[in-house]
C-alpha cells in the first residue's frame, strides 16, 4: 500500500494556500507550566473545521472535465460542509449524503453552500453515495479514505511544525483517521522527536483497540453512536489504518464528561467555540494522559448545535 509522503503534503499546501485559513498556534496561558500548551484552532476555518483542506486539495487535483461532472460526498457534517464549500468555489454541483441524526446546524450549513443534501438512515451513507455516483456521473470525494484527502489534512501538520519546531507532544482527534494520518505524517517528517497521540471517546474507541491488536477491529454503528462526539463515529479504512500504525505513538481515550469539560474550558479560557468532537484533544491534555513537554492540541471543529453548547456550558 502506497502511503502519503511529506512531499505530497507540501504539494497540497501549495494547492490550498489561497483557499484555507492558515490558523495560528494559540498559547494557553492557563495551562500547566510544566506542560506548556498551544491550541491549533481549525474551528476558525470558513466551514468551521479542518475538512476544508482535504476537500480543496482533492477537487484541485481533478481534471477539469471530471470535476465539471460534480462531486458526491457522505459525511455526518464537517466533510459535507467542506465539499459543498469547495464545490461552490470551483463552480461545480455537489450532492451530499448525511445521516438522519446529523445535527441540524450542519445540515443547514451544507445546504447554504448550494449543495443538494440527501438524508439517509444511519449506517447507509456509503450505499446512498454510491447510488448517487451511478445516477449523476459525479466523482466521489470520501471523508478520509483517499490520498488527496489525507495530504490536504496534513497541511495542518506543516503549519504546526513551522510555528513550533520544538514541539514535543501532538494531540490529534481520531475517527476515520484522515486528519491524524496526514498531520502525523507531516510531524513525523519535520519534528521526528515529537510524540504523536491519537484521541478518541471511550464510547468510540475502535482505533485504540485496533492499534493494540495490530489489525482493524470493528465496532457496531450502535456502539459508536453513543458518544456525544458525533464527528468521531467513523472507523479507519485500510489506508488510514496503515498510516496510523506508522505515525501514532499511542492512543488516549476520554470520557463523555471529560469531553464536555474540554468544551467548557475552550469556551471560558480560550474563547473558542468547539464541538465535542473538536475538543477531545484538549480533553486528553486536561486528563494529563500524554507525556510531559511542549504540547499542541488540535481543535478540529466548532460546528456545534447551539442548544447542545448551551447545555454543556450551563451544566
Amino acid at each position: 500500500m502506497e502511503l502519503v509522503t511529506i512531499d505530497d503534503i507540501k504539494a497540497a499546501a501549495d494547492r490550498v494556500r489561497d483557499s484555507v485559513v492558515r490558523t495560528p498556534l494559540l498559547p494557553a496561558s492557563w495551562a500547566d507550566p510544566d506542560r506548556p500548551l498551544w491550541i491549533k484552532p481549525e474551528n476558525l476555518q470558513p466551514v468551521g473545521a479542518f475538512k476544508i483542506r482535504g476537500a480543496f486539495n482533492t477537487l484541485a487535483r481533478l481534471d477539469d472535465p471530471v470535476r465539471a461532472r460534480g462531486v458526491v460526498a457522505y459525511s455526518s457534517g464537517n466533510h459535507a460542509q467542506a465539499v459543498a464549500y469547495a464545490a461552490r468555489a470551483f463552480g461545480v454541483p455537489a450532492h451530499i449524503v448525511m445521516p438522519e441524526d446529523t445535527p441540524s446546524v450542519k445540515v443547514e450549513k451544507t445546504r447554504s453552500y448550494g449543495a443538494e443534501v440527501v438524508l439517509c438512515p444511519v449506517g447507509k451513507r456509503e450505499e446512498y453515495a454510491d447510488n448517487l455516483v451511478e445516477q449523476t456521473g459525479a466523482v466521489l470525494v470520501p471523508p478520509f479514505d483517499h490520498p488527496d484527502v489525507i495530504a490536504g489534512q496534513g497541511t495542518t501538520g506543516l503549519e504546526i511544525a513551522h510555528d513550533l519546531p520544538e514541539v514535543e507532544v501532538v494531540l490529534l482527534p481520531v475517527s476515520g483517521g484522515g486528519l491524524a494520518s496526514g498531520v502525523g505524517t507531516a510531524i513525523r517528517a519535520m519534528c521526528p522527536g515529537a510524540r504523536i497521540y491519537g484521541v478518541e471517546p471511550e464510547l468510540a474507541a475502535d482505533t485504540a483497540e485496533s492499534l493494540a491488536a495490530g489489525h482493524r477491529v470493528n465496532w457496531s454503528v450502535e456502539d459508536r453512536n453513543r458518544t456525544i462526539a458525533d464527528g468521531l463515529r467513523s472507523q479507519p479504512s485500510d489506508l488510514t489504518f496503515a498510516h496510523l500504525q506508522k505515525v501514532i505513538d499511542g492512543m488516549i481515550t476520554v470520557t463523555e464528561d471529560e469531553i464536555r469539560e474540554a468544551v467548557r474550558v475552550l469556551a471560558h479560557k480560550a474563547h473558542l467555540v468547539a464541538e465535542p468532537s473538536g475538543a477531545v484533544a484538549v480533553a486528553a491534555y486536561l486528563k494529563g494522559a500524554a507525556t510531559p513537554g511542549r504540547t499542541v492540541a488540535l481543535v478540529s471543529g466548532g460546528n456545534v448545535n447551539p442548544r447542545m453548547l448551551a447545555e454543556i456550558l450551563t451544566a
